[in-house]
């Protein structure tokens, strides 16, 4: 474990932190770490930081850690956390603001991390192509970059089976709408 001088963290990091709490539009700086996001959470058991932890991070400026941790990519957005919270922090707003600037600033990520987000991108890829969530053009997509070609495949013919997804995608009719949504969320991106 390495040693933090956390005075000087804090202090080339004040703009990380003022950064979050606007960004997310949430006071992380009311936090007062009494735990009750962590105790409610149904996935903290996984998670290589406690969300609480998480926004101590953030409090101490302690960027490159926060960005790379798997918590904020293992964040449900339940909002289990939210509806604990006694200072009203909205912490998996939080957690979203931080995946996003992970991405912005390129930050590699590992293990469970770097599966998820491919997760998240599969999953986008195919609602911006139809419009709407095609289940086996997204899981092949996934199945193929994450290189588990055959993964789950025993899973997907059962349910192919059973009627439970389709062969071919059905197009959303709204799909030029979508697309200036898509456009908009990736100029506002951008931006930030």
């Amino acid at each position: 474990m390495s040693i933090i001088n956390l005075t000087i963290n804090l202090h080339d990091n004040k703009d990380f932190i003022e950064y979050v709490s606007i960004e997310s539009g949430q006071p992380v700086q009311q936090c007062y770490q009494c735990g009750k996001c962590t105790a409610g959470c149904p996935i903290a058991f996984a998670m290589d930081y406690s969300p609480n932890r998480i926004i101590r991070m953030v409090q101490l400026g302690l960027k490159g850690e926060v960005l790379k941790s798997q918590t904020i990519w293992l964040c449900a957005y339940c909002s289990t956390c939210t509806s604990r919270c006694p200072r009203h922090v909205n912490l998996a707003q939080v957690m979203d603001c931080l995946r996003g600037l992970a991405r912005r600033e390129g930050v590699q990520l590992k293990g469970r991390a770097k599966d998820i987000a491919l997760f998240y991108d599969c999953f986008l890829d195919t609602v911006k192509d139809n419009g709407k969530l095609y289940e086996l053009g997204m899981m092949l997509n996934y199945n193929v970059k994450s290189r588990n070609l055959l993964k789950y495949a025993d899973t997907g013919l059962a349910m192919f089976r059973r009627g439970k997804i389709k062969f071919f995608p059905t197009k959303n009719k709204n799909l030029k709408e979508l697309a200036e949504i898509f456009k908009g969320v990736k100029e506002s991106e951008e931006i930030s």
